[in-house]
């Protein structure tokens, strides 16, 4: 059993992985532009890379709609996080409302799901 937990624990660090790079391009993706400014624009489409790839390898040992759902709910919490601390983004409470149930609903998924192996 330690060996399937050490794949799964390698595949959550992969997913988190490719979670930061997908981030990273959204942001930087806002500051490009439309594609305008070369560096964001740089950054954007290797980040987008970066993270498509690393995702295809968490895909391999998980059902790719829980890795989806992960991936996207805890991107949209982090690229919110970021524009709010850094770029001054006001969120109102129906906002954050919605941000906790995204939350609860990767963390249903984390510890709830038979999808999952754990």
């Amino acid at each position: 059993m330690p060996l399937l937990e050490d794949a799964l624990a390698r595949t959550y660090i992969v997913l988190m992985t490719a979670i930061l790079c997908e981030v990273i391009a959204t942001t930087a993706l806002s500051r490009s532009e439309s594609f305008t400014r070369l560096v964001p624009s740089l950054i954007a489409v290797l980040g987008y890379g970066a993270a498509f790839w690393l995702l295809s390898f968490t895909m391999r040992v998980m059902p790719s709609g829980i890795v989806y759902a992960i991936w996207s709910g805890m991107g949209i919490v982090l690229i919110t996080a970021i524009a709010w601390m850094r770029y001054g983004q006001v969120l109102d409470m129906a906002a954050l409302t919605g941000l906790s149930f995204i939350i609860a609903g990767v963390l249903i998924i984390h510890l709830f799901s038979k999808s999952v192996s754990h």
